[in-house]
């Protein structure tokens, strides 16, 4: 093998790869990147048995060939040369790569590529296409809401269910849901599958803010799903077992309504939190009547307390109901309406956030039993 790529390509593809090496498996290939000439440059492929990564850094060959690297030793390697430098990279004896930049020159000893285990790869036809900024905001309102815990492996995924032109998302764990429904560009028969949201954070991450399409393949039969984008592939394992009924926990009919600015309700949970964070993390909402003043959010704990104002429209009957502040600051951080209705039926019953305007998604948090 060898060849020469442009350094800033050559980091590039490292940086998205590298996000999916193993940093804890009993096998040492793992740690490492695979480097392999294909389609007149060179392909990085980097997986930790759950998600693969592959990325093309356009190059000039000379000759073909592969090996794998310490993923981290070569991404550091890289980064440390002469941006706008070219990179000259030659396969020696013993699966040693020789990289050559301007006057420097370093030696890194790999293992064997065939040792490196095969990931799924493009070339089946797509099941579906949709567009980059559209799957990647849904991906940002719903992925944050996953378990992060191993107790029940079905909720660290997220729930795509494909349905005619549409594809909704939804996650959940034991104490939120959140749910979105978007367009896809090619229908397909109804099919569900719960994708890791780790993978899907991934994807996040390498989808750009166009129309573009994101090619999404579903191969049923290697139990994957794969996710292809001009020069990046990312597959992942799909997760047996089946996705909670979440549509049961989610209120049908409300008794008091609230229309607030979500960057105001932002503003008054973040102080509140910090004091909360010292005890139980609970954050109040007093919701006045139709009528009254708007919404009051306090914490209390032994180190203090605090008390903010937020304006609201409200409808119905007045209320109060207990949070965790994390759950709250998170879907304000994460959905980025200008105004939320929050949907409530008593201090005992899930709080329902909906963006203003957005009929395709909802947030479901449920409350935290106080003394008082």
């Amino acid at each position: 093998m060898k060849l020469s790529v442009m350094q800033e390509n050559l980091a590039r593809g490292l940086s998205v790869v590298s996000r999916a090496v193993s940093n804890r498996s009993t096998l040492p290939v793992l740690a490492n990147v695979l480097l392999k000439t294909e389609d007149a440059g060179l392909k990085l492929t980097a997986t930790n048995l759950e998600i693969g990564i592959t990325y093309w850094v356009p190059g000039k060959i000379e000759s073909d060939g592969a090996t794998t690297v310490p993923a981290k030793l070569l991404t550091d390697l890289v980064n440390s040369l002469p941006a706008g430098d070219r990179v000259d990279l030659e396969l020696q004896a013993g699966d040693t790569l020789h990289l050559r930049c301007g006057r420097f020159e370093t030696h890194v000893k790999g293992i064997d590529a065939d040792e490196f285990p095969a990931i799924g790869v493009a070339g089946e036809r797509p099941t579906t296409r949709i567009a980059q900024n559209v799957l990647r905001r849904a991906l940002a309102e719903t992925a944050f809401a996953a378990a992060s815990d191993e107790a029940r492996p079905i909720l660290t995924g997220v729930l795509a269910r494909f349905e005619g032109d549409q594809l909704t998302l939804a996650a959940a764990d034991n104490y939120r849901i959140a749910v979105k429904t978007i367009p896809i560009l090619d229908a397909v028969p109804e099919t569900s599958v719960v994708i890791p949201a780790r993978a899907l954070n991934e994807l996040a991450r390498v989808l750009a803010d166009v129309d573009d399409p994101v090619e999404v393949v579903l191969a049923g039969g290697r139990n994957q799903v794969l996710f292809h984008l001009d020069g990046i592939d990312l597959v992942s394992r799909l997760i047996d077992g089946q996705f909670p009924n979440y549509q049961q926990i989610v209120p049908q009919s409300h008794s008091t309504r609230a229309v607030l600015d979500r960057e105001e309700l932002l503003r008054a949970v973040r102080p509140a939190a910090l004091i909360a964070h010292e005890s139980a993390n609970i954050v109040k909402l007093q919701i006045g009547a139709e009528g009254e003043p708007g919404i009051t959010v306090s914490a209390s704990a032994e180190v203090g307390d605090h008390v903010g104002q937020v304006e609201a429209a409200v409808e119905g009957d007045g209320t109060t109901i207990a949070f965790n502040a994390r759950y709250l600051a998170d879907v304000l951080t994460n959905v980025t309406a200008e105004q939320f209705a929050l949907e409530l039926n008593g201090p005992l019953s899930p709080g329902v956030f909906k963006p203003v305007g957005d009929d395709h998604y909802i947030h479901v948090v449920m409350p935290v039993r106080t003394t008082s």
